[in-house]
């Protein structure tokens, strides 16, 4: 009787384990995916960044006329 107990309980926790494995997988795979896209995103804010950056100094300089002894 005993054995069969331990039997069942084994089973249940062996059943269970795969399951958090199972589980534990899919949460690594989407992990992955997001670092993936998160490197993207931050790929792309920096060119952006930069192009608004570039676009500003460009303002700032056709704003800015020089006085006419500089040129």
């Amino acid at each position: 009787m005993m054995d069969l107990e331990l039997a069942d309980r084994l089973q249940k926790i062996e059943s269970h384990l795969m399951h958090l494995e199972h589980a534990y997988e899919q949460l690594n795979q989407v992990v992955l995916q997001q670092g993936r896209e998160l490197g993207k995103i931050t790929s792309q804010q920096q060119r952006v960044s930069q192009t608004l950056e570039a676009m500003e100094l460009e303002r700032i300089k056709a704003t800015n006329v020089k006085p006419p002894h500089y040129q």
